[in-house]
C-alpha cells in the first residue's frame, strides 16, 4: 500500500510531464508562427506596387470571366418561370445569384485597393482631392478629367461632383503643392481609373441581373423596398441568407457613404442612412420624419428577408402587409394632434349641497350666529328713516335698533344657550380634586355682629354634608337615642 508521500511524489511527477508537454507545443505554436510570418512579409517583398496588375487580380481570375458570362446571358435570356417547383437551394439560377452577391462583395473590395492604389500615385499631384472626394468612383473619375492639368478651370467637372464640391475642389487645386506626374507614372494611374470604373459597370450588371430575380428569390423583400434596392442590399450583405441573420440596425446603414459637406450645413443632410434612402417610402415621407421611416424600413426589411430565406410565403403577401403598415404607421405620424375641446361648465345643482352634521357643526353654527342685534341692524322699517353713526344718513346706518319705541339704542341681548353651557361647566368643575385647600383660603370671617370671627371651612363642609339625610340622626355627635314610652 502506497503511502501518501508516494502518491504526492507521483503527482509532481505528472505536473512536470504536463509542462514539458505544454512548453514543447508552445514553441511548435511559436515556429509555425514565425513561418507565417516570414511567408507574409515574403510575399509583401515580392508584391511590386508599381505594377497595377500584381495588386488587382480580380477581372483576370477565371471565376469572374465564368460568373459575368453566365450573367450576360441570363440577361438576354430574360427570367425563367419553369424552375419555380423546385426548391430554392437546388435551383441554378439561385445559385448563380449567390454567386453574383459574392462576386459584388470582392468587386466591391476589389475596387476599394483600385483606389489606394491610384491615390498613393496621384497623391504627388494633387494630394488635397482625397480629403475632397471620398467615393473611390468619383475619385476615379475625377482624377481620369483632371490628369496631368495645372489650371481646373479648363476642366469641365459638371455630372461627377456638386457644384459645391466642384468650387471646393478648383480653389484648393489653385494652391496646392502638388507637381505633375511623369508620363509613365500618369498611365498607370489612369489605367487602374479605367479598372475601377469597368469593375463598376460590371457590378452594375450583376446587380441589374440579381434585380430581375428579385421577384422570385425576394418577393417579400423587395415589395417593401424594391427590387433595385433589394438587389443591392443582397449584394452587399452577401446574400440572402447573410441578409436574413443580419440585425435591423446593420441593414440601415448597408450601402451608407461618406459625405463631405465641404464645411455647409448639415441641417438637411441624412447620416446613418445606406440603400434605404433611394426607396420610394423613404422618398415620400416628409424629412422632418424620414429617420423614423428609416428605422420602421430596416426593421421590416429584416423580417422580410427571413421569411424570403425560409420560403416562408413565396407569393409575396406578407411583403405587402408589411408595406401597407409601414404607411399607415408614417400616414399616423403625420396627423395633426387632437384639437383641445373647451370644457364645460358643470351643471349647477338646485340642491343645496350636503354638509355633515353633528355635535361639532351645531356648536360651530351657534358660535358664529347672527345676534338679535345684528339681525334688527340688517332690517329697515318702511317709512322711518334710520339713524346713523354720523347723522343725515351718514357713517354706517343702525337700521331698526332704536325704533322699538324705548328710545336706546342698545337692547338686551339674552343669554345664549353656548354661554349658559360654558358657565354651568365651569360651576360644576372641581378644581381640588385631592381635598388640599387652597393657599389663598383663609380661617378668618368678617361677620358684622362679632368682627372677625375664627372659622373651621372644614367643620363647615361636614356640617353642609351631614345636615341632611340619615347621616343627621344616626352617626351625629350630638345627637341621642330617643325613648318611646309605651301607652
Amino acid at each position: 500500500m502506497a503511502t501518501l508521500a508516494d502518491s504526492f511524489l507521483v503527482d509532481l511527477d505528472e505536473l512536470s510531464d504536463n509542462e514539458l508537454d505544454t512548453i514543447e507545443e508552445e514553441d511548435v505554436d511559436a515556429d509555425n508562427m514565425e513561418e507565417d510570418i516570414d511567408g507574409e512579409l515574403a510575399d509583401i517583398e515580392t508584391l511590386n506596387y508599381d505594377d497595377l496588375d500584381s495588386v488587382s487580380k480580380l477581372q483576370n481570375s477565371q471565376r469572374y470571366i465564368d460568373i459575368m458570362k453566365k450573367v450576360e446571358n441570363a440577361l438576354e435570356i430574360g427570367t425563367d418561370m419553369s424552375n419555380q417547383g423546385i426548391v430554392l437551394e437546388d435551383d441554378p439560377e439561385y445559385q448563380l445569384i449567390v454567386e453574383c452577391n459574392t462576386l459584388s462583395v470582392d468587386i466591391e473590395n476589389e475596387i476599394v485597393i483600385i483606389h489606394n492604389f491610384i491615390r498613393d500615385k496621384y497623391r504627388l499631384k494633387f494630394p488635397e482631392l482625397e480629403s475632397l472626394v471620398h467615393h473611390p468612383i468619383d475619385y476615379a473619375r475625377v482624377v481620369k478629367k483632371i490628369a496631368n492639368e495645372i489650371d481646373l478651370t479648363l476642366v469641365d467637372l459638371e455630372g461627377l461632383l456638386p457644384s459645391a464640391i466642384i468650387m471646393v475642389v478648383s480653389v484648393t487645386a489653385s494652391t496646392t503643392s502638388g507637381k505633375p506626374l511623369p508620363e509613365e507614372v500618369l498611365q498607370k494611374t489612369i489605367e487602374a481609373c479605367d479598372r475601377a470604373l469597368a469593375l463598376d459597370s460590371a457590378k452594375k450588371n450583376v446587380l441589374d441581373f440579381v434585380e430581375s430575380r428579385m421577384g422570385y428569390i425576394a418577393p417579400n423583400l423587395s415589395a417593401i423596398v424594391g427590387s433595385a434596392v433589394a438587389a443591392k442590399l443582397m449584394g452587399t450583405a452577401g446574400g440572402l441568407t447573410a441578409l436574413a441573420k443580419m440585425p435591423a440596425c446593420n441593414v440601415q446603414l448597408l450601402g451608407a457613404k461618406r459625405k463631405n459637406l465641404a464645411g455647409f450645413s448639415t441641417a438637411t443632410s441624412h447620416f446613418r442612412v445606406g440603400y434605404i434612402e433611394q426607396t420610394e417610402i423613404f422618398q415620400g415621407t416628409p424629412p422632418s420624419l424620414r429617420m423614423r421611416a428609416c428605422r420602421l424600413l430596416a426593421a421590416k426589411s429584416t423580417l422580410a428577408a427571413r421569411v424570403d430565406s425560409t420560403r416562408g410565403d413565396p407569393t409575396g403577401k406578407t411583403g405587402r402587409l408589411f408595406r401597407d403598415d409601414i404607411l399607415k404607421k408614417i400616414e399616423k405620424w403625420q396627423e395633426p394632434p387632437p384639437a383641445k375641446q373647451p370644457k364645460p361648465l358643470p351643471v349647477p345643482d338646485s340642491e343645496p349641497k350636503k354638509k355633515r352634521g353633528g355635535r361639532r357643526l351645531r356648536k360651530m353654527k351657534e358660535r358664529y350666529a347672527v345676534t338679535d342685534m345684528r339681525k334688527l341692524a340688517n332690517r329697515m322699517q318702511f317709512g322711518i328713516p334710520e339713524e346713523s353713526s354720523l347723522g343725515d344718513g351718514l357713517g354706517e346706518g343702525y337700521g331698526m335698533l332704536g325704533q322699538a319705541g324705548s328710545g336706546k339704542l342698545r337692547i338686551s341681548a339674552g343669554p345664549s344657550k353656548l354661554a349658559v353651557k360654558v358657565a354651568k361647566r365651569f360651576k360644576e368643575k372641581n378644581y381640588g380634586s385631592s381635598g388640599a385647600t387652597s393657599g389663598l383660603t383663609s380661617s378668618l370671617a368678617f361677620t358684622p355682629v362679632q368682627g372677625i370671627e375664627l372659622s373651621n371651612p372644614q367643620a363647615a363642609f361636614a356640617a353642609s354634608q351631614l345636615g341632611s339625610g340619615t347621616q343627621s340622626t344616626y352617626f351625629s355627635e350630638t345627637g341621642t337615642f330617643s325613648k318611646i314610652k309605651r301607652a
